[in-house]
């Protein structure tokens, strides 16, 4: 891969930006309870830039303080986050032609980078690539900023994060919209909408994801072809 040109870089920061918004704030609100929990902002960069794994950090503070044993924690990742298995279906041949990138750009490939990668487009004149690897790496960057920076100041902060962490779902209404707005084929979506309300309903809020997932991915893999899909 080339190398980086400035131009590229400036864009693939303002691609990144609404991810920004939401981290900063996320990951301060993770190095706060990882503070309360005993452990210093070390330990807040370290989970940042190895496990960077969003809700799953979170729930890794309650393992911590819990003293849970190895197969416990790797259940519980596995239905928190399982949900990147089927999200990297969609890029496993655009990641693989990207060298030496291909490793990190599976492990960064959060929720909110694979929203902003799907609604990606960019101009003629720049290496889609590059750009992607960069937004991946700002994305990643301002977990590991926000994280060290809620350990750090700790209970300096006095106002009220409450309602904060909605700023990632507005990322994804806003993208969703888009899409829609942008492709000529809606099937996809109404059956993602149609499947995730039935499981929540039958599953519950805290276990529908990973069924809902699954049967979206065999769906949309058996109708790719015939509608289209990307």
């Amino acid at each position: 891969m080339k190398k980086m040109k400035f131009d590229e870089i400036r864009f693939a920061f303002a691609q990144s930006v609404p991810v920004m918004l939401g981290y900063i704030f996320l990951g301060i609100a993770f190095g706060l309870m990882l503070q309360d929990a005993g452990y210093s902002f070390w330990w807040a960069f370290l989970c940042s830039v190895c496990i960077y794994a969003g809700s799953m950090q979170f729930v890794l503070v309650t393992l911590l303080t819990g003293g849970v044993s190895l197969l416990y924690a790797a259940v519980m990742t596995l239905f928190i986050n399982g949900r990147h298995l089927f999200y990297g279906l969609s890029f496993i041949e655009k990641f693989q032609s990207m060298g030496k990138y291909y490793p990190y750009m599976i492990f960064s490939l959060t929720d909110e980078t694979y929203s902003v990668l799907c609604g990606l487009k960019v101009p003629k004149e720049m290496n889609e690539k590059r750009i992607s690897f960069m937004i991946a790496l700002f994305d990643h960057c301002y977990w590991i900023i926000g994280s060290v920076l809620g350990a750090v100041i700790g209970q300096l902060i006095t106002f009220d994060t409450t309602g904060v962490d909605f700023s990632m779902t507005a990322l994804f209404v806003v993208i969703v919209i888009n899409q829609w707005m942008d492709s000529k084929e809606h099937r996809p979506a109404i059956v993602g909408a149609v499947i995730g309300i039935l499981c929540l309903f039958i599953f519950g809020a805290d276990k529908f994801l990973l069924p809902a997932l699954t049967l979206v991915a065999l769906i949309l893999i058996g109708e790719k072809k015939r509608w289209d899909i990307q």
